[in-house]
């Protein structure tokens, strides 16, 4: 593919020969994408786990527009004796306080505790107007202030402000996570790159992709919904990614310049090397985080759309911003000179890896397979308060209520909107012989009839899947049925995104190896490592080991977006690998000598680019909400797993046990190759450092 040699070297000499003007092009593109990005912070949308157009997502307009349902807040105070008269005085006192204030339709009267005696709740509905939620606010701080009982616990929260404090620890874990996570990663980049100067590349060309992805966001909010959660993958890919691709082009500068230490000369061959392997990475990784796109839910789509946008800007940026920045301190960075590729620490692993090639192979798959066996007792759930830590309203007020007041946690509804009463009547007996309902109402909705059941969580997913096949006309509705439709959703869409990544991986890396037994292998163990983090993820978080407890289940996008980025990620480190690999095999090396002088010459920036992205993900999980932190280890597991065990012992057990066959293809796609793939020019490595066969 001599236009990719063309373009690379293209762009990396434009960028040579002009760094100011490429300097002022990317300072336009950032200072625009910040300045209009900002915008898109007032279009993000919190909704997870909906399915736009599914029945429980029509049921849940048509219901909210024949009646909609007024914001309620809950109270609970504990602590207390709830027959204690100075109690009932106080609490009457606040109710009434909060009962006046402008906004408010109800305060209902207070309960006390059935079983233990020590508490009160009451609840606060507010009028259906405009500014519900901030009346809502102002009422929660008139309580927590108003009741005043000495040694008294006031907790508050539901409906907006619920919501509003699960957008708050998410937006909270992130900062937590770039305090703890850039000193770290400050202090390895300037161990790694060796000197202040080329340590702030990758830097740079994460704010590049950062600033350039927020105004394609604030774009995309024009037309379709964004996550308000895009904006974190945003910073951890475009970081991420930023030191992949400034490690690499880095790292061949500075072998190019021992060779010849004129500066643009050594820009343009690492561009015509490492440039190219750049681009086909960065292609390789929006392909994977494409796959998202294929998901109708606003959360996946929207990730995938920022994902696949960070990846390109960076990309772009590595091709023409970082030459140009090369250009002009070029002269800074000191220089690598070329160590032979058959001597040292990775080429020594190899060899001990080649001395028994399919034992290595047997061990790392078993021990690969071992951890992703929680993966068989995943749950998909759309989760509850329990995600939130302990210190916020949310979860103290779930807590509250399951201790003093249980019948008002776990059950769950199921709904279903009828045309007629009849129907109504008939539907209402149906479902109060189902397990697990407690009751069912039925209710006037417009000119339709609801149908409500509170349903035991263990039931609910039975009951509202029995309810959508009962016959009949109606629309079921409710939080299970959400989860239905999500799970259903997911069944038929995912075939379809493994299509797409798995296709456009094998495409792109045929056209990058010329072989198709390495893009099949590159997909296999790439699916080694993805159920190995997602294997951990289940045992720590679902099934509650660590000291954590457990939960209904493992959170509704966290495998599908940890999957997708895990992937892109293992193809970045398998692209590099091959990258020097292919060098060593067209320079006329063995077969299995290429594969240990290829990972001697990327060993080093795969485990750096590794551990720095790991240190980026870490921070998440020091986090206090469930499904960040899930995400957090998922990710640091998948790209340290296959960082190491993956890409170190396994790639080159199996790669020496294929031999020749590694680069294998049949004669007509050899000629498809041969006119469009990825062909070796000028920049052969230096000759001196080849084994020959």
């Amino acid at each position: 593919m001599r236009w990719i040699d063309g373009m690379t070297t293209s762009l990396a000499r434009f960028s040579v020969r002009r760094p100011v003007i490429v300097l002022l092009i990317w300072l336009a593109v950032v200072g625009a994408g910040f300045t209009v990005g900002v915008g898109v912070f007032e279009r993000l949308v919190g909704d997870v786990g909906v399915v736009p157009g599914s029945e429980s997502d029509r049921a849940s307009d048509l219901g909210e527009t024949l009646a909609p349902e007024p914001e309620r807040i809950t109270a609970v105070v504990s602590g207390i004796d709830a027959a204690d008269p100075a109690v009932t005085a106080a609490i009457d006192r606040v109710s009434a306080d909060v009962r006046a204030m402008p906004g408010v339709a109800d305060v209902s009267p207070p309960v006390p505790a059935p079983e233990t005696g020590r508490a009160v709740l009451f609840t606060v509905t507010m009028d259906l107007a405009d500014g519900a939620d901030e009346v809502a606010g102002q009422a929660a701080e008139r309580i927590r202030a108003g009741t005043g009982l000495a040694g008294g616990t006031v907790t508050v929260s539901g409906g907006s402000l619920s919501e509003d404090e699960f957008s708050e620890q998410a937006a909270r874990d992130v900062a937590r996570a770039e305090i703890f996570s850039t000193p770290i990663m400050l202090l390895l980049l300037l161990i790694v790159f060796g000197g202040l100067l080329a340590a702030g590349l990758p830097l740079i060309i994460a704010v590049v992709g950062v600033g350039g992805t927020f105004g394609l966001l604030f774009a995309f909010s024009q037309v379709t919904d964004v996550s308000v959660y895009s904006i974190q993958i945003v910073t951890m890919l475009a970081v991420g990614l930023a030191v992949d691709y400034a490690l690499l082009i880095v790292y061949r500068f500075r072998e190019e310049r021992a060779i010849d230490p004129e500066v643009g000369a050594a820009v343009l061959r690492t561009a015509g090397t490492a440039g190219r392997t750049v681009l086909f990475s960065g292609l390789t990784v929006a392909v994977a985080l494409a796959g998202l796109t294929v998901f109708p839910d606003p959360f996946l789509r929207s990730m995938g759309i920022a994902g696949t946008a960070v990846v390109l800007l960076d990309m772009l940026a590595a091709l023409t911003l970082l030459p140009a920045l090369l250009a002009l301190f070029g002269k800074r960075i000191k220089a690598r000179a070329p160590r032979p590729a058959s001597a040292g620490v990775f080429a020594r692993l190899a060899r001990i890896v080649q001395r028994r090639p399919l034992v290595t192979a047997l061990t790392v798959l078993a021990a690969m397979l071992f951890i992703a066996i929680p993966v068989l007792d995943m749950r998909l759930a759309a989760g509850d308060a329990r995600l939130l830590p302990a210190t916020t309203q949310t979860r103290a007020l779930y807590d509250e209520l399951a201790v003093h007041f249980p019948d008002e946690v776990r059950p769950d509804e199921v709904s279903a909107i009828v045309p007629d009463a009849a129907t109504a009547t008939m539907l209402r007996d149906q479902i109060q012989t189902m397990p697990g309902v407690r009751e069912v109402e039925v209710s006037a909705l417009g000119n339709l009839t609801l149908v409500q059941a509170d349903v035991d969580q263990p039931q609910q997913d039975a009951v509202a899947q029995a309810v959508r096949d009962l016959p009949g006309d109606k629309l079921a509705g409710g939080d299970a049925a959400r989860l239905i439709d999500y799970r259903g959703m997911l069944a038929e869409r995912l075939p379809w995104a493994i299509a797409l990544v798995a296709l456009g991986t094998l495409v792109l890396l045929f056209l990058f190896t010329g072989s198709i037994v390495l893009p099949i292998k590159a997909v296999l163990t790439n699916l080694l490592s993805i159920g190995a983090a997602l294997g951990a993820v289940v045992w720590v978080f679902q099934q509650g080991h660590l000291g954590l407890a457990p939960l209904d289940g493992t959170n509704l996008t966290v495998p599908v977006l940890v999957a997708a980025i895990a992937f892109g990620l293992s193809v970045d480190y398998e692209v590099f690998l091959l990258s020097r690999m292919r060098e060593r095999w067209l320079a006329g090396a063995r077969p299995e000598v290429a594969v240990a002088e290829g990972l001697q010459l990327t060993g080093r920036i795969v485990t750096a680019a590794a551990l720095l992205l790991a240190v980026v993900f870490a921070g998440f999980v020091a986090g206090g909400f469930v499904p960040i932190r899930s995400i957090g280890l998922g990710l640091v597991l998948a790209v340290l797993l296959d960082a190491t065990i993956v890409r170190m012992l396994l790639v080159p057990a199996t790669m020496t046990l294929l031999g020749r066959y590694n680069w294998w293809a049949p004669a007509w796609l050899a000629r498809i190759h041969a006119r469009i793939g990825l062909t070796e020019t000028e920049n052969a490595p230096a000759p001196e450092l080849v084994s020959v066969r």
